[in-house]
């Protein structure tokens, strides 16, 4: 974990990143740091199928809804058909978080706006393998509960805490902690996590009778400037950074876009993607950005057109998803922001063999979602921006500096 915290390396940070300058009152007392993720142990790694599956339970809220054969296929999968080789995308890259004086590994996930936990309130056979918050000297919200419910059936709920949160340097002394009581067992068998950090809007809050702010809500009056970047990694930890952009972490411009109006989620319209060193091809769609997503998941003709370009591709009934030979030649694929390209080199959009030279695509279809979906396949290769300094939310996208 590094810290910055000194007044001239702030300024020249800055000077760099935005038009408008700071003065020493615009950073006075203000901090900024860089949360570094750890590499989930012993994971146990969900099968391509059900990773496809979670992103429409995430979504179910917002009208999401599985195809058949793509329930099909989560039913029928196992963990065990996931190959070593060439690399499991969904390895679990967690951050430390101190929960009332408890140190829990989290999630930290732009596509939602919770900050749940394994707790004391739960039995002790849901918390084996997880360390959890201790509520028993803190401050219970009487009255407010939360449930998470997700398509498939799985979910989380429990009763809601006021207390401290310290995530790196920035402290919330009273920040809404949603202590489960209850997780279905696929959060159970992922004995990395201890819960999820949400950092999607407050609006997106599950807690009743009154929604309650993120963490970031809380505390960005205590950083620097208002904004979170996130510089996720290729079969490696990443890193989050708060209050600050450090532009030694990408090259060139950043490319921003402002969010749909009124959103709940970091999202916004695209207006077209390119394949290869193909053509420029229109269109205008909605992408969700979502640290917590695996997949890139994109509209039906979209993908349809990209897999065209990859020689054995195939949609697999078996699978519920796109499938090509493991060594294929594989495009980049691009979207347009803003008149800009952002590019996905074509290696990232091989996700996880499944064993006789069969691999699964990093991108699938969106079919009964409604919007599209950038996870990891696609954050891993840009350097992105979480922004709330203007008036309105923005995010950016930067080419890494390799």
């Amino acid at each position: 974990m590094h810290f910055y915290q000194s007044l001239t390396t702030l300024t020249a940070l800055y000077s760099l990143c935005e038009a408008i300058p700071l003065t020493t009152a615009d950073i006075q007392g203000k901090q900024t740091f860089t949360l570094d993720q750890i590499p989930g142990v012993n994971s146990s790694r969900q099968a391509p199928a059900q990773k496809l599956l979670n992103v429409y339970a995430k979504y179910a809220k917002s009208g999401a809804s599985a195809p058949p054969a793509v329930q099909k296929a989560a039913a029928s999968s196992s963990t065990a058909s996931v190959a070593a080789s060439p690399e499991v995308y969904d390895q679990s890259y967690l951050c430390p978080v101190t929960v009332g004086g408890n140190t829990l590994n989290l999630n930290f996930d732009t596509g939602s706006a919770d900050l749940w936990v394994y707790s004391n309130l739960q039995s002790s056979s849901q918390r084996s393998g997880h360390s959890y918050y201790n509520s028993k000297n803190s401050n219970l919200m009487g009255g407010y509960t939360w449930a998470i419910t997700y398509g498939d059936g799985s979910g989380a709920s429990g009763k809601v805490f006021a207390d401290k949160v310290v995530v790196g340097s920035a402290t919330a002394t009273s920040q809404a902690v949603e202590a489960a009581t209850s997780v279905s067992d696929s959060f159970i068998s992922d004995t990395n996590s201890d819960g999820i950090l949400g950092l999607a809007m407050s609006s997106a809050n599950t807690v009743k009778p009154n929604q309650q702010k993120t963490f970031f809500d809380t505390v960005k009056g205590q950083l620097t400037k208002p904004v979170f970047t996130a510089d996720l990694k290729k079969g490696a930890p990443g890193t989050y950074d708060f209050g600050f952009i450090d532009t030694s972490k990408y090259t060139g411009s950043i490319t921003y876009t402002n969010l749909n109006t009124n959103g709940a989620f970091w999202q916004f319209n695209a207006a077209g993607y390119v394949i290869g060193s193909g053509a420029t091809v229109s269109k205008t769609y909605s992408c969700v950005v979502d640290t917590g997503t695996s997949l890139l998941v994109l509209p039906q003709d979209v993908v349809n057109a990209y897999y065209k370009q990859v020689s054995g591709a195939m949609y697999s009934d078996y699978q519920g998803a796109w499938i090509f030979p493991c060594n294929s030649k594989l495009p980049s694929w691009s979207l347009v922001v803003n008149g800009k390209l952002v590019t996905v080199p074509g290696s990232y959009m091989n996700f996880a063999n499944l064993g006789n030279n069969n691999c699964y695509g990093g991108m699938q279809s969106n079919t009964g979602i409604g919007f599209s979906i950038l996870g990891d396949v696609f954050l891993k290769s840009q350097f992105v921006v979480f922004s709330q300094m203007n008036a309105k939310p923005q995010v950016g996208f930067a080419a890494k500096k390799l």
